[in-house]
């Protein structure tokens, strides 16, 4: 039996997920905006729930397409709030929308949303050594800096906390447990990585 960060023990999901995706550098701006919607559904749940509901949000958001996600009107907000597929929130639901924009006009502005988002780690993921789980601080000043700059940009849901959890999962930081049986496929695609174009 492989070793695992302790989070990723409780089901099969988040054990599929944990092995397949989280820490490892990712650079795809709609694989970035989908991890972006999914962490600020997460603010007060548990990260199993949105996985569960993870292609429900894919299914009634268009794969995570921010260019299609900004033309939903009001109708279509108020018949996702009645969607049990998704987390039924009105103010996380309607912040998708108004991120979408954000993303948009990030992407245009830098040339790529990833480009933006890595200038945050000077481009190269932040490796740590974590060899118990209760050491993993909630935010960093990174998160902290980036949380200012997105809300700066007019997104919502991306508090300190938030943006933390969204580095760790797209591999801007590296926090898998040193036991763990990823930590060091994700600090090698960390020694490897390139500036995103």
């Amino acid at each position: 039996m492989c070793q695992r960060c302790y989070w990723a023990t409780h089901s099969e999901l988040e054990q599929a997920y944990h092995d397949a995706e989280w820490g490892m550098p990712q650079t795809d701006d709609r694989l970035l905006f989908e991890f972006l919607v999914l962490e600020g559904a997460q603010a007060g749940l548990s990260w199993r729930t949105v996985l569960e509901k993870r292609e429900g949000y894919r299914a009634l958001f268009d794969n995570f397409d921010p260019a299609k996600i900004v033309h939903y009107n009001d109708e279509y907000l108020v018949q996702l709030q009645q969607d049990s597929r998704i987390i039924r929130n009105k103010l996380k639901i309607a912040s998708v929308v108004k991120n979408a924009r954000a993303f948009l006009a990030i992407q245009a502005e830098y040339g790529s949303f990833a480009r933006y988002l890595w200038s945050f780690v000077d481009n190269r993921p932040l490796q740590n050594h974590v060899d118990d789980y209760r050491n993993v601080p909630a935010e960093t000043a990174e998160s902290q800096a980036l949380s200012k700059a997105l809300k700066k940009a007019g997104m919502t849901f991306v508090g300190p906390t938030i943006c933390y959890a969204y580095m760790q999962a797209i591999g801007m930081v590296n926090d898998h447990e040193v036991s763990c049986h990823r930590y060091d496929a994700c600090r090698i695609a960390g020694e490897t990585f390139q500036r995103p174009q």
